[in-house]
């Protein structure tokens, strides 16, 4: 008689085990957003480590407001890129074609698909299921 196993500890257990899944699962997914994506010590369009932050506010860039933490090298792309649209740009980087605008456009784009993701009612829930139920620091 000692080797029965109860079903309600054998469900217990399972229930506890897919529980202990799920939380990991969702701590990996905030993890995953703010590792990758909102590292303020790399550059967010090539990875690059950013030592310190590039001033905009010197020179030809005064009156340009930049939304991205960007090295200086995909900032002076960001700024020909801007200044394309404003029929300008730097004619001498040939390289910067049709092509080259659309990767920018879409590279935007995508920066700004990940802001609203942070900002859904979806991801806004996780974060707040992850604080209330985060275990008591002793």
């Amino acid at each position: 008689m000692a080797n029965i196993i109860s079903i309600d500890d054998k469900l217990a257990l399972a229930k506890e085990k897919k529980e202990a899944l799920i939380r990991k699962r969702k701590i990996q997914a905030v993890q995953k957003i703010f590792q990758c994506t909102q590292c303020a010590f790399k550059c967010e369009k090539c990875g690059t480590q950013i030592g310190q932050e590039l001033d905009v506010n010197r020179g030809m860039y005064r009156n340009l407001r930049v939304p991205y933490r960007l090295c200086e090298s995909c900032a002076e792309e960001y700024f020909d890129y801007i200044e394309r649209h404003k029929g300008r740009g730097d004619p001498d980087c040939y390289w910067h074609n049709d092509t080259w605008i659309e990767l920018w456009r879409s590279w935007i784009a995508y920066q700004g698909a990940i802001d609203s993701y942070l900002k859904s009612k979806e991801f806004l829930q996780l974060l707040q299921e992850l604080q209330q139920n985060r275990p008591e620091e002793e």
